[in-house]
Formats: C-alpha cells, structure tokens, sequence
C-alpha cells in the first residue's frame, strides 16, 4: 500500500488495480481494511481503528482514494465530495481510438443496469437518467494508443468508462464498455491521477497526485509530474 498523504484527520492511498476500496459479496479484503491495519501497526493503537470511506474507485481502477481518520473529518468530506465544485478530479485513460476533437466536455445521460452492473449513455434525457458531464484533453499518443486526462465535473457510476466508450472510444481493457481484449493484469486503463481539495479541518488547499501502476502501459506516455502539495 502507498501512502500519499496524511495528517490527524485524512489519509490519501494509491489504489492499485484489483482492490476493491470497501467490502463486498466476494468477500475480499478491502482497502479500507488494509488502511486501518496500516494506521493500528503505525501507531501501537490497542483497539479498534476509525477509519471512513468517503468515496470509492472501481476494482480495475488504480489512482487517488481518501479516507477520513476521525469522526469530525467523515461528515465534513461527505459534504465535499457530494458537492464537486469543492473537490477537484483528474484522471489519466488510455484509449485505442481517439476522439475527434483534440478536447471538449462530454454531456450525457446515463442509466443505470444493477443487474450487469453496467450504466449507458444518451444524448438526451430519458426516465431514470442522471446528467453526466466531464471534460476531456488528449495528452498524448504512442504508436498504437492515447492517453487523454479526464476531468470530472459529475459523478455518476462508470461515467467515463460510460462516456469515453459512447463516443467510440472505450478504454483499454474495458470489456464491459467494448474494448477489444483484456489488460494482462485484469484492470483497465484509468488512473485516479490526481485530487485537488479543501481540507475538511484546515481548510487549506490540498493537491495529491498518484503514480501510474509500475510496468502499466501508462509508462509508454513521457509525462510525469510527481508530489502533493498544501
């Protein structure tokens, strides 16, 4: 586990591909979990650890996750990822195709199939669609793929996977969305890049940036910009 900041109240992880950040039917050993562990060995705590999940990433995910290490701290950052003018998301993708335009905002309607655990795109509203909006840059390109950087301005259950995938370009690995064939390592090509938010005691502004998985084809693209920042 790679810990990328944390103070009395926060503490940021780099999710790998493969972990799932709560626990759930399969029975897995969450992140969550392996947090609290991390903090109770760390700090020779003798009872139980706190720890609170505030949001989630998919299990083929990788990048920025939060947790709230005190019972002030949890509500305050419910409160800041429930409204996203106040938390600031950037992701890395990695499609085969590119889009038309070298940038643009993507506005969709998705619905949502709890059965497949998928969600669709419209271009219009329908019944039991949410509005979903993210904005989009192309970063980069090697000889067969692209890398564009994601911004969330919405936040709806697989919105770019949804998104990216109803303009023709689904991402790597991305079975569930069209993808041609499966990453070696079973996750797909989105990386929680980096997370931009007010600090839910300080409130100062904290930047934190993660890591691409080591040996991911995101190493293919030369641009790295390391660190956190307050």
């Amino acid at each position: 586990m790679e810990v990328l900041y944390e103070d009395n109240h926060i503490i940021v992880v780099n999710k790998a591909v493969g972990e799932i950040v709560q626990g759930d039917k399969t029975g897995d050993v969450p992140l969550s979990e392996i947090v609290k562990d991390w903090i109770k060995r760390k700090y020779h705590k003798p009872g139980n650890v706190f720890l609170g999940v505030v949001h989630r990433l998919d299990r083929p995910v990788s990048g920025v996750v939060v947790f709230a290490k005190t019972s002030k701290a949890l509500p305050r950052l419910n409160r800041l990822f429930a409204g996203h003018d106040k938390v600031r998301k950037t992701y890395w993708a990695i499609t085969a195709n590119v889009p038309e335009q070298p940038e643009g905002r993507l506005t969709h309607w998705l619905t949502r199939n709890e059965k497949t655990n998928t969600a669709r795109a419209y271009d219009h509203e329908v019944p039991g669609s949410k509005k979903a909006v993210l904005d989009y840059r192309v970063l980069a390109h090697s000889e067969r793929y692209h890398l564009l950087e994601v911004h969330l301005l919405t936040g709806r259950h697989h919105q770019i996977r949804c998104q990216l995938a109803k303009i023709g370009c689904p991402i790597k690995g991305d079975l569930k969305y069209g993808a041609k064939r499966s990453n070696p390592d079973g996750g797909i090509s989105l990386h929680a890049r980096e997370l931009v938010m007010e600090h839910p005691v300080s409130h100062q502004e904290i930047r934190v940036v993660a890591d691409a998985p080591k040996g991911s084809i995101f190493e293919l693209f030369d641009i790295e910009e390391q660190g956190i920042g307050v």
